[in-house]
């Protein structure tokens, strides 16, 4: 017990800090009153009037009549979308008000296991940022449809669990949970008797189906994609977590039918999921999402709740963070009152770390331990050659199988085209948007390499390639033609894992990520303006989506709904095999 905090709190000892003069965002009581906070030892001690804890040598910050609001909660967030190692992700996301994350590192153990994700934890924990482990439930999310560099079994989760900063198990998929998969009931069924949350992954899940998910354990979920969706978890007692990333923008399909109803949004909380780099520079984090709710015409309280205090609650949490009431962490956000809404100066476990806009003490680099580099390594070399999807000799055409993507959301479809076939060779006919894709096993585990056909991104030359592909991250390529696909994803491993794009025989644009093939220790302002350049670089090349890397990475997941590209080949995701994407041959 914290004796100095009690009497801080009593009128006995003087705080260290006290925030005063402010207009005080009580997400308890759905009110905003006049007030400060004080802290000790990095505790908030009292709240309200805080006059009496000023000492000789309180540090008294005057909040200026604006608001002071909990520091913000991002509930569901994969880090690793950013690209951002966790020391400058860390900064960016203080920055921006939001001092604690609940996230599984998932990705980080598909390429090296329990080990990677230990040692990354260890990093952030020389950071401000307060980072929660939902431990995750699938490591790879489909073993027989996929090649990962690390695996989860029952007895690594549970050893996972009983870490001191695990609260719960993450993203348990819903096919799983209705095939009766038993080492994710027995998962779930360790992780509530532990008393821990249990995240759902419940896309397209209606009545009975989400009744089962929900008997099962599960108790969030983050995949409702319009307010029908939401509206029928809530009924259910789900807590429901609606995206706002870069990729799934959900909130105002989700959030505005909740509101129109009147429902109650104490179990609504709002997180990004996925985040790009250059969206978080350029938009920002939970602080952008208050500042759309509030466009909505959410009240204030209540936006700042479903940033703060519902995240806490879904995982039991809420005497730790996600208010300002005596004995939490001093994570405190002042925001400007008036104007638009900004935070001006952030203050993450009793520390000032952010001032408009400005980090104070940036973070240095880690350094790395040996496990979380140099996993790009290929069991056979990778030529042209490599790519060719190869039919029978005299064949003059094929109908095939296209993974069709959107172009505003990487959910794929299945659409058909008729390709020539050239000594037993496909090809690719890029003026119909039908181009190669491939994914690279990239931890010299068997050399595979899956081979299907693409449309959506209406790239007319060259190729991309990145080491970024959910859920095993092997290197997925996409391209028109075989020779800059084999110059793509050669680049990628001499770089030690990145994204690359090549035409016609040239690199035209290159960002490495040497830290599992996902992360780079750039600040996040330098990354994003570099990946802002490849981005340009692919656009030149006739591709419209906006982000092609996040999207591509999309394409890799077999647990998913539609199509997908691993390196076993085109996947049926719906009904969880490896597929021919030759439908027909023609042979006249």
């Amino acid at each position: 017990m914290d004796i100095e905090l009690i009497r801080t709190a009593g009128g006995k000892r003087p705080a260290d800090m006290a925030v005063v003069n402010g207009q005080l965002v009580n997400v308890y009581s759905g009110e905003i009153l006049p007030g400060g906070v004080a802290v000790t030892n990095g505790r908030i001690a009292a709240v309200g009037d805080v006059d009496y804890t000023i000492g000789e040598n309180t540090v008294v910050i005057d909040a200026q009549g604006d608001y002071i609001t909990p520091g913000f909660i991002d509930g569901h967030i994969h880090p690793e979308s950013s690209s951002l190692a966790l020391q400058p992700l860390a900064q960016i996301l203080l920055q921006h008000g939001t001092t604690a994350i609940m996230t599984d590192l998932h990705e980080c153990g598909v390429v090296a296991g329990l080990p990677a994700i230990e040692a990354l934890l260890e990093e952030v924990k020389q950071t401000d940022l307060k980072l929660y482990f939902v431990v995750p439930s699938h490591v790879p999310f489909s073993p027989n449809l996929e090649t990962s560099g690390g695996h989860f079994d029952v007895e690594i989760i549970r050893k996972a669990l009983l870490r001191e900063d695990a609260v719960g198990l993450s993203e348990c998929v819903c096919t799983y949970v209705d095939a009766e998969y038993d080492q994710l009931l027995q998962s779930i069924d360790d992780t509530v008797a532990m008393h821990k949350s249990v995240q759902g992954h419940m896309p397209a899940v209606t009545h009975p189906q989400l009744m089962e998910c929900l008997a099962a354990g599960l108790n969030t979920d983050h995949e409702a994609f319009d307010g029908a969706d939401a509206i029928a978890r809530l009924r259910a007692g789900c807590h429901v977590m609606i995206r706002e990333g870069s990729v799934a923008r959900s909130l105002k399909d989700c959030l505005q039918p909740i509101l129109d109803a009147g429902m109650d949004t104490g179990r609504v909380s709002i997180i990004t999921d996925d985040l790009h780099t250059v969206d978080v520079v350029r938009r920002g984090h939970m602080d952008d999402i208050v500042r759309t709710m509030l466009s909505m015409g959410v009240p204030l309280c209540k936006a700042i709740q479903m940033v703060t205090l519902n995240a806490a609650r879904a995982f039991d949490l809420d005497k730790e963070v996600g208010g300002l009431a005596p004995g939490r962490r001093a994570d405190i956000n002042i925001a400007a009152r008036e104007g638009e809404f900004r935070v001006r100066k952030v203050v993450a476990g009793g520390k000032v770390v952010a001032e408009d806009g400005v980090f104070l003490h940036p973070y240095k680099p880690a350094a790395h331990a040996p496990c979380l580099l140099n996993t790009a390594r290929l069991k056979h070399p990778i030529t042209p050659e490599s790519f060719r999807y190869e039919v029978a000799k005299d064949a003059k055409a094929v109908k095939v199988h296209v993974i069709q993507t959107k172009d505003w959301i990487p959910v794929t479809d299945d659409h058909h085209a008729v390709l020539p076939v050239r000594d037993g060779v496909v090809q690719c006919d890029p003026d119909s948007d039908v181009l190669y894709v491939a994914q690279v096993e990239r931890y010299g585990i068997n050399g595979n390499v899956g081979k299907a056909f693409m449309g959506g991104f209406r790239l007319k030359e060259g190729a991309i390639a990145s080491s970024v592909g959910h859920d095993n991250h092997n290197i997925i390529v996409l391209g028109a033609n075989h020779e800059d696909m084999a110059l793509a994803v050669n680049r990628v491993v001499e770089l030690g894992g990145g994204q690359v794009a090549v035409n016609g025989g040239e690199i035209i644009g290159e960002v490495a990520y040497p830290i599992l093939g996902l992360l780079s220790d750039m600040n996040a302002e330098e990354l994003a303006q570099r990946k802002e350049k490849l981005i340009a670089a692919i656009q030149d090349m006739g591709c419209v989506i906006k982000m092609p890397f996040m999207f591509l990475s999309f394409l890799c997941l077999a647990a998913g709904g539609g199509y997908a590209i691993t390196d076993h080949g085109f996947i049926d995701s719906a009904h969880q095999c490896v597929a021919d994407p030759v439908i027909e041959t023609y042979y006249e």
